[in-house]
């Protein structure tokens, strides 16, 4: 689904898009407290940031939407799907699973959480881009060994574009960090949107990528 889809996307070049004033894409991000921006303003959460990335890259009629709700699970987001990625979503962007480690839930029930999200976008036709977490340290081997292995095992079999890790930019980099060392500074997520942005343009849009992927 995701090639077809790509295929008739590269239909439209970047010159192209920017030929009328109406947003020609509505990407969704479907996150928690990372995407919401906790403790930012709404210029500062990272849609607003990798609206203006991609805008950059000259996809300038992509208006990126927040459906972040802090301290969301996978659980959460299930159950708000349909609510928060509107009907007139193309894409979304699925960026769930960090609180479901923190709390230690079981990596089975958040892997069958984000199919049953994916196999909803899928049903839809949305581009779908699944945005990978990783569990704390503290959680043990066992436990990051099953969680972190969530994300690559479900791109491969929902054949869903990965985006390895969401945080890779700024993890355990203090100065990119609020006091609480878990959500990013307005500086951190303008780090984060970046390569996103560029991840984006490349498996949505067949954009060359011009940063390496975290």
């Amino acid at each position: 689904m995701l090639h077809l889809v790509v295929i008739g996307l590269l239909a439209f070049t970047a010159p192209a898009l920017a030929a009328s004033d109406e947003p020609a894409y509505r990407l969704v991000i479907l996150g928690d407290s990372l995407s919401a921006g906790f403790g930012l303003s709404d210029s500062e959460a990272l849609p607003a940031m990798l609206d203006q990335a991609l805008a950059a890259r000259g996809l300038d009629q992509i208006i990126v939407l927040n459906a972040g709700v802090s301290g969301d699970t996978t659980a959460g987001g299930l159950a708000r799907f349909d609510f928060s990625v509107g009907p007139d979503a193309d894409g979304v962007i699925i960026a769930l699973g960090a609180n479901d480690a923190l709390q230690g839930q079981p990596p089975e029930q958040t892997r069958a959480n984000l199919a049953a999200m994916i196999d909803r976008a899928q049903a839809r036709n949305l581009d779908i881009v699944l945005a990978g977490m990783l569990a704390p340290v503290n959680m043990g081997v066992e436990y990051r060994a099953r969680f972190d292995a969530i994300y690559p095992d479900l791109s491969e079999a929902e054949d869903v574009a990965l985006y390895p890790f969401l945080l890779a930019p700024v993890a355990l980099q203090p100065g990119f960090l609020q006091r609480d060392g878990l959500h990013p500074t307005a500086a951190g997520v303008a780090l984060m949107a970046e390569p996103l942005a560029d991840f984006v343009a490349a498996s949505l849009f067949g954009l060359p990528q011009r940063a390496a992927t975290p």
